[in-house]
């Protein structure tokens, strides 16, 4: 089990902050698909449309772990990525994606709770791993290969080899979730005012889509960090 905490920085620069962290080993079949999970991402798509269906994006910023995400994001131009995706999926007929189990466990529950979520291979982390903020200079290679800047003051997670993943531009090129994952682990970031229902839910529904196609992977850990 990995073994993750947070800096004084981070505690100091978002207080009020809480990080879901979910750690799952023994995962069968990432590379295939499954009729139980792609059934139950039709099943949220179609509770979104009923639930949403007549809101306008304000209704939708209205939520309140929607607002707390975008009082976020707006303090750095930024619009929070997850409402988009509500968007596309109640106002456009858009499907939830297929990329692969352990990446689409984490899509059906993150457009259900709102709780912002990264994934990564565990055996791609190098300990220590910590929360913390972004400082001057900071920088990383994006999935896609783009080297950004970070924003400085934004909440992020590094291990021995540098910087994981930042709320404002997602994650690294070197620990994503890949075909291959068998170990992964599960990030949420919340923001101060995001409330905690919202990082809970978030950790029981990935777990759940998870054990839809692998009932026998191992969680090493299902717990909350606060700043």
């Amino acid at each position: 089990m990995l073994t993750i905490t947070g800096t004084e920085e981070w505690k100091s620069a978002h207080p009020g902050a809480v990080v879901g962290l979910l750690e799952i080993s023994g995962v069968v079949g990432n590379r295939a698909s499954f009729s139980t999970l792609d059934d139950r991402k039709r099943e949220v798509e179609s509770r979104l449309r009923a639930m949403y269906k007549d809101f306008s994006r304000q209704d939708f910023v209205s939520i309140p772990a929607m607002a707390a995400y975008q009082k976020y994001y707006k303090k750095f131009s930024k619009t929070y990525h997850v409402l988009l995706q509500l968007e596309s999926i109640v106002l456009k007929g858009k499907s939830l994606p297929n990329v692969s189990p352990l990446v689409d466990a984490n899509f059906a529950a993150e457009v259900e709770t709102l709780a912002l979520t990264a994934g990564h291979d565990v055996s791609r982390l190098i300990p220590p791993i910590v929360m913390d903020v972004a400082r001057d200079g900071d920088q990383f290679t994006q999935m896609g290969g783009a080297v950004k800047n970070i924003l400085v003051g934004d909440m992020v997670m590094r291990d021995a080899q540098g910087l994981c993943c930042s709320i404002i531009h997602g994650q690294d090129d070197r620990s994503p979730i890949t075909p291959e994952t068998t170990h992964a682990l599960y990030v949420i970031y919340a923001p101060r005012e995001v409330p905690v229902e919202a990082v809970q839910a978030q950790l029981q529904k990935i777990e759940e889509h998870i054990r839809l196609y692998s009932p026998k992977a191992v969680t090493e850990q299902s717990r909350l960090l606060f700043a």
